[in-house]
């Protein structure tokens, strides 16, 4: 069961759905991301994508981010995170949406929402191509705010620095059958 690393939440252990429909990040995954990310955390805004049991936006909430929107459309998925977000008392501070990913980002983008932090944590047969309609629809709503990060969680065999083309990766690290990515939209080059 996954459970929150840091912060106001530390140790509390989070639900996940059952059968293998979600496969939630491990901790071990988590707790590097955030290490990686931990100076833009406080007071941001977070978007999780694929977000599944809710985890990764409540990591972020229980290390102060400021407010965090978790898309998923599966309904076991969002009956979970709604249980999580209330064991963990940040209701308030998080917005479940229930809808396809695009449909949802265009939704956001229309509104004027923007986010420091965007991470997606897509079914790995399909990283590739969410991780590039991800990062086109990222730069058409302007979603990734000026010096954000977006984060991709993948299989170690990906190739996603190859196909998110329109914008530049700056880290790319394996952890076992693994691999997380983080793109800017600057000119640096991928580790």
């Amino acid at each position: 069961m996954p459970r929150v690393v840091a912060g106001k939440c530390k140790g509390t252990v989070l639900e996940a759905p059952k059968g293998d429909a979600t496969r939630p990040t491990t901790d071990k995954v988590k707790e590097a991301i955030f290490s990686s990310i931990q100076m833009r955390v406080p007071d941001s805004a977070f978007l999780d994508i694929f977000s599944g049991t809710g985890q990764m936006a409540i990591e972020a909430l229980s290390r102060g981010a400021e407010k965090a929107v978790l898309i998923d459309q599966a309904g076991k998925s969002q009956q979970v995170i709604s249980r999580n977000l209330q064991k963990t008392h940040l209701t308030e501070q998080a917005r479940p949406m229930k809808m396809a990913f695009p449909e949802a980002l265009k939704l956001l983008g229309k509104k004027g929402e923007s986010f420091d932090i965007i991470f997606m944590d897509p079914p790995y047969a399909m990283a590739g191509s969410f991780a590039k309609t991800v990062s086109e629809l990222l730069a058409e709503y302007h979603l990734l705010r000026e010096d954000g990060i977006f984060i991709v969680e993948s299989d170690a065999d990906a190739q996603i620095q190859e196909i998110v083309t329109n914008m530049t990766c700056i880290k790319s690290c394996k952890y076992g059958s693994t691999l997380v990515t983080f793109f800017l939209e600057s000119e640096t080059m991928c580790e």
